[in-house]
C-alpha cells in the first residue's frame, strides 16, 4: 500500500467502531454487580460478640507494598479491652490515595481482621477524606454483639477465640466481601467448655493456626 494511504488505514479501525453497538452503562443510575471475590474497600471485622479482631500487630502495614496503611498498637486491660489477647489497634487508616487494592494485606493478617468489601464507590474531591480511619473501617455491630470495651464473652483466652473462627463460625461471609454477621446456630451455643468436649482445644502438632486456617493448609 502506497504511505499516503497509511492514514486512511489507521483511520479504517476509527470507522468500524463508530457503528458498532455502544456498551453504555448508565452509572450511577444503573450499577452492575462485581465479581465475589472483587477486591474493593477494607473492612475491619469482630468477633459474634463485638471484640473486634484486629490486635495491632501492623503485620498488614508491612506487607502493603505501597505504604498506605497506618497501625498503632496498645495494650489490652481489664478495665477497657477492644479484642482477645494482650494488644489491639487504637489506631488504623488506610490511604486510598495510595492504596492499589492488591489484597496482599488481608494475605497478612493473622487473625482475619482485615478482608475487601465489593465496594468501589472511593472517589472524592479532597485528599484527607481519602484517608480512612478505623471507625470508617470498622464493621458495624450486629444483632448479639456488644459495642467493646467489654470482657470477653466466647471464651477465657484468646486461643479460644481463634478456636471458634477455626471452625468456621464468622468466617462465612467474610471472603464473598459481605458484612461480617452474628455467629452460626452452632456458634451461637459454642462453650470453651463444650469445645474441650470435642478434643478440638487438645489438638497435636497440626492444630489450627489463629485466624482459621485449617490443620495442614499451610505450606511446609
Amino acid at each position: 500500500m502506497p504511505d499516503f494511504l497509511n492514514p486512511v488505514k489507521g483511520f479504517g479501525v476509527t470507522f468500524r467502531q463508530m457503528f458498532r453497538k455502544v456498551d453504555t452503562v448508565q452509572y450511577p443510575e444503573e450499577k452492575r454487580p462485581t465479581a465475589p471475590r472483587f477486591h474493593g474497600r477494607h473492612q475491619l471485622n469482630r468477633w459474634p460478640d463485638g471484640l473486634e479482631k484486629c490486635i495491632g500487630c501492623e503485620l498488614c502495614a508491612w506487607a502493603c507494598p505501597a505504604d498506605a496503611i497506618y497501625v498503632e498498637g496498645e495494650d489490652n486491660t481489664d478495665e477497657e479491652r477492644y479484642s482477645p489477647g494482650e494488644r489491639y489497634g487504637v489506631v488504623y487508616q488506610i490511604n486510598y490515595l495510595r492504596c492499589i487494592l492488591c489484597g496482599l494485606c488481608v494475605e497478612a493478617c493473622p487473625t482475619r481482621a482485615l478482608t475487601m468489601t465489593n465496594e468501589y464507590e472511593l472517589a472524592d474531591d479532597s485528599r484527607e477524606s481519602l484517608i480512612w480511619t478505623k471507625e470508617q473501617l470498622l464493621a458495624p455491630l450486629e444483632s448479639g454483639m456488644e459495642a467493646p470495651p467489654h470482657p470477653m464473652r466466647l471464651g477465657d483466652t484468646e486461643r479460644d477465640y481463634y478456636l471458634l473462627g477455626s471452625a468456621g463460625a464468622p468466617r462465612g461471609q467474610e471472603d464473598q466481601g459481605a458484612k461480617p454477621g452474628p455467629a452460626s446456630a452452632s456458634a451461637a451455643g459454642w462453650t470453651p467448655d463444650a469445645q474441650r468436649d470435642e478434643g478440638t482445644s487438645e489438638a497435636g502438632p497440626g492444630e489450627a493456626e489463629p485466624g482459621g486456617a485449617e490443620p495442614g493448609g499451610a505450606d511446609q
